[in-house]
């Protein structure tokens, strides 16, 4: 699969979805470049503004195994990973696989559950594997992790861990709908009071994983110069020096905004990253792995405003 090619599927995958999401196109894109680097997603915003749908729509058109994971106060991690059970009767233990057993996995609320649960998720989004009884259980290289959370302010949520945060490769903010999207929302999906089936929508399946895996393998082929590297090493490294951060972002962040560009510039039709790849996208994969330092937050600064910032005091190449 060439770079055209890649383009021309993402294409389909957004015409799918627009059968069925009103709106949505920055996060869509956000989730496509996701997919084809390799990155996990995890989507904030209030509730009813179509993050589980965006996540279900997504995978209908992907036609990948789909799991979904509710997170509870009451989640344990063998709730999520699974258990070793013994059969009395062939005298031997028997994995019962738990739901992180398929290819896109939505995290629905998964600031809900308490940091002890959410970690169950750190092997799998970093290695594609979990560990039960000391044996290794391989997810497979399609393995992606949709997560919505509601705002952090809201009542009974917990916070991410900051090791958890980092594994995801984009943090997007789900806004409300503007009037006409509204609009459309109402005259679409106001015949009824609950989801709707994506598929009753028309939503088709328009890829398969070995689809997925020639696109994935077109993107990590995309040319980075070294004045992109140093690019995206700069941005990086701003962020432990700023002032505004507390904590700045590790160099997995850098690893994975490359990662993404490159997957960016294939969307839009180019073999090369160029600095407006990383610049768009830096955002959106920074604005989680940063902390405001106390002096900010005094004088009430916002994360998205420090990263914006940022982005725009460190000179990128020409």
């Amino acid at each position: 699969m060439n770079v055209t090619e890649v383009g021309d599927l993402a294409t389909r995958i957004r015409h799918e979805m627009a059968k069925a999401v009103v709106g949505q196109g920055d996060t869509v894109e956000l989730m496509l470049i996701a997919l084809f680097a390799r990155g996990h997603v995890l989507l904030e915003g209030p509730p009813g503004t179509a993050k589980t749908f965006l996540a279900q729509c997504f995978a209908r058109t992907l036609g990948v195994d789909f799991g979904r994971i509710q997170f509870t106060p009451d989640l344990m991690p063998g709730d999520i990973l699974g258990s070793n059970l013994f059969n009395f009767q062939t005298s031997s233990f028997t994995l019962t696989r738990g739901p992180i057993f398929c290819d896109l996995l939505l995290a629905d609320e998964i600031n809900r559950t308490p940091p002890k649960t959410q970690a169950a998720l750190l092997e799998a989004m970093q290695e594609r594997a979990v560990t039960l009884d000391g044996v290794p259980h391989s997810l497979g290289d399609h393995f992606m992790v949709v997560a919505t959370q509601n705002p952090i302010e809201q009542q009974g949520t917990y916070p991410l861990p900051e090791a958890q945060l980092d594994r995801f490769l984009f943090k997007q903010t789900v806004a409300y709908p503007t009037v006409e999207e509204e609009r459309r929302i109402v005259a679409s999906h106001g015949s009824r009071t609950g989801q709707p089936d994506p598929a009753a929508l028309g939503v088709a399946v328009v890829a398969t994983p070995d689809k997925l895996a020639e696109a994935a393998a077109a993107v990590s082929a995309v040319r980075l110069t070294d004045e992109i590297i140093n690019y995206v090493v700069s941005l990086v490294r701003a962020t432990r020096e700023n002032a505004d951060f507390e904590n700045g972002a590790s160099p997995r962040a850098a690893a994975m905004l490359a990662a993404a560009g490159r997957a960016r510039a294939c969307l839009h039709g180019r073999d090369y990253v160029i600095p407006d790849d990383i610049k768009a996208l830096a955002l959106p994969a920074l604005r989680h792995r940063v902390i405001l330092s106390p002096a900010a937050e005094i004088e009430g600064r916002k994360v998205d405003q420090a990263v914006a910032a940022l982005i725009e005091q460190v000179e990128a190449p020409r």
